[in-house]
């Protein structure tokens, strides 16, 4: 177990403490953990980059991790009536429909590397953005319509933009004929 490792699975155990906050009526703490995790993210791929302790469980737990908080975050702000329950439910969708295809590509013999895509990156910053705004317009007390209402919809966009091109990617993946890595040409060389 790496250094980078013990830090993601120590923002994953943040995340019932967040939540349990959240709910408690305690947003200054939930908020500030949130943002606690949110640096603990940046750091564990610092450090598994600087001291190569980059790993398989890494690539997994690192983006589950950052999956279990925002959308439990989500929820829960859902829950108090802070964001809209159609835009958590797009959230859900979008990362169900890529757990479903990923596991559909795996049941077809066709796994799909993970790598996100650009608009992935972004949906993740801009659903990021938005629960640090409310969170913080909560713990704060101060409150701007204007910033989370284009905040939400920005989410939106780039979360229905990103469930689309993972859903392009995946069928063009399971469509791909099987494509041959070399054909003999003779008994000494391999044609490319």
């Amino acid at each position: 177990m790496t250094i980078a490792n013990i830090i993601t699975l120590a923002r994953l155990v943040f995340v019932p403490i967040i939540i349990w906050a959240m709910l408690s009526d305690a947003m200054l703490p939930a908020f500030i953990l949130f943002i606690v995790a949110g640096a603990s993210d940046a750091v564990d791929g610092i450090i598994a980059r600087a001291f190569n302790q980059q790993s398989e469980l890494g690539t997994i737990l690192d983006p589950l991790a950052d999956k279990v908080m925002l959308v439990s975050v989500f929820i829960v702000l859902t829950y108090l009536d802070h964001i809209p329950l159609w835009l958590t439910i797009l959230v859900v969708s979008r990362d169900m429909l890529i757990v479903v295809g990923f596991v559909i590509c795996f049941m077809f013999d066709k796994p799909i590397d993970i790598n996100p895509l650009r608009i992935s990156k972004a949906n993740t910053v801009a659903q990021i953005a938005l629960a640090c705004f409310v969170m913080g317009s909560l713990a704060l007390s101060f409150e701007n319509t204007l910033i989370n209402s284009v905040l939400v919809w920005v989410t939106a966009l780039l979360t229905a933009i990103s469930a689309t091109a993972y859903t392009v990617q995946g069928i063009r993946h399971l469509a791909a004929e099987a494509k041959p890595i070399a054909s003999q040409t003779d008994g000494n060389t391999l044609d490319m």
